[in-house]
């Protein structure tokens, strides 16, 4: 063996990274085909490729062995192999927990409830309102009530009441025919009551006058009529010392003869106190309801005022 040669190299010199130096690549030394020659190792010509030869979605290999490749989730969306830590038992809680004292969505921590605070001033200050109101309406009502039992219900020496409407009298259970008071009556055409000068039967003393002019008139309704026939119409009026008539009409239908209303016992002219008389007048009347009805119509000497009315039998 020549110096500087070691001769064949045995196996226990034999170096399996040479192929790495100068002087094992010198003596032929070769890289292992099959990766280093340790059982289960990775070759290089296996491990290494050019650039771009790598494809995503295909399987690599390490030591012979297929591997699956990761799945490459789009942008944004989850990795199926992902899973988050609420769905793990003991995991952390899905919903978050507002804090003591931090404001919610409803407002309960942003303090006192202005809103609600407002609403009940509104209302306290609307029923102090509304109490007041209804005192003084109340008072108004004492007041009207106190007046009211100060008025007195005599009649005065002229009334200006307006006419009252239609007065109905009905023959009574046991068969007694009515009496009214002509201030009951319907008064139309300008008749109005009064009680100037004393006389009158009727209550108070009130009696109708007015009745001096043409399309006055007094209207009086009965019912209660049990047989249709003729009866008798008693009329009590006061004249001045002169005569007067009237127009009498049966429902609606005029009597061929007028009311006479004569100044019987020549009572002095002017005396009304002492100018009260009665008259009467044979009506016909049907079963059931009927009118009488005493007007001033042109003809007629209609001076006189009208104290009671009332129907007998002949």
């Amino acid at each position: 063996m020549s110096p500087g040669e070691n001769g064949p190299s045995t196996p226990e010199d034999d170096d399996p990274f040479g192929y790495l130096y100068a002087d094992g690549q010198a003596r032929g030394a070769q890289p292992p085909s099959s990766g280093y020659g340790y059982p289960g190792s990775v070759s290089r010509s296996s491990r290494t490729r050019a650039v771009g030869e790598r494809q995503y979605g295909q399987q690599a290999t390490y030591g012979g062995q297929a591997t699956a490749p990761q799945q490459q989730g789009a942008y944004g969306q989850p990795n199926a192999a992902y899973q988050a830590p609420e769905t793990l038992p003991g995991g952390a809680p899905t919903t978050q927990q507002p804090m003591p004292g931090s404001g919610g969505g409803n407002g309960r921590g942003r303090g006192p409830n202005t809103k609600g605070l407002l609403i009940g001033a509104v209302a306290v200050v609307a029923a102090v309102v509304i109490g007041i109101s209804v005192a003084m309406m109340n008072g108004n009502g004492d007041d009207d009530k106190k007046a009211g039992s100060q008025v007195s219900t005599a009649p005065t020496q002229s009334h200006s009441a307006k006419p009252s409407p239609a007065s109905t009298s009905s023959v009574s259970s046991s068969g007694e025919l009515p009496k009214i008071d002509a201030k009951a009556l319907r008064l139309d055409g300008g008749t109005t009551t009064a009680s100037e000068f004393k006389g009158a039967k009727a209550d108070g003393g009130v009696y109708v006058t007015g009745f001096n002019q043409v399309g006055a008139k007094v209207t009086w309704t009965v019912d209660g009529i049990q047989k249709a026939g003729t009866y008798r119409l008693n009329v009590r009026y006061g004249v001045p010392g002169a005569d007067a008539d009237a127009t009498l009409l049966v429902n609606d239908k005029a009597n061929t003869q007028p009311l006479s209303m004569k100044n019987y016992g020549n009572t002095p002219a002017g005396d009304w106190e002492k100018g009260w008389k009665t008259t009467w007048a044979n009506v016909t009347l049907n079963q059931g309801t009927n009118t009488l009805t005493l007007a001033c119509n042109d003809g007629n000497q209609c001076n006189a005022v009208l104290d009671q009315l009332s129907l007998t039998t002949n």
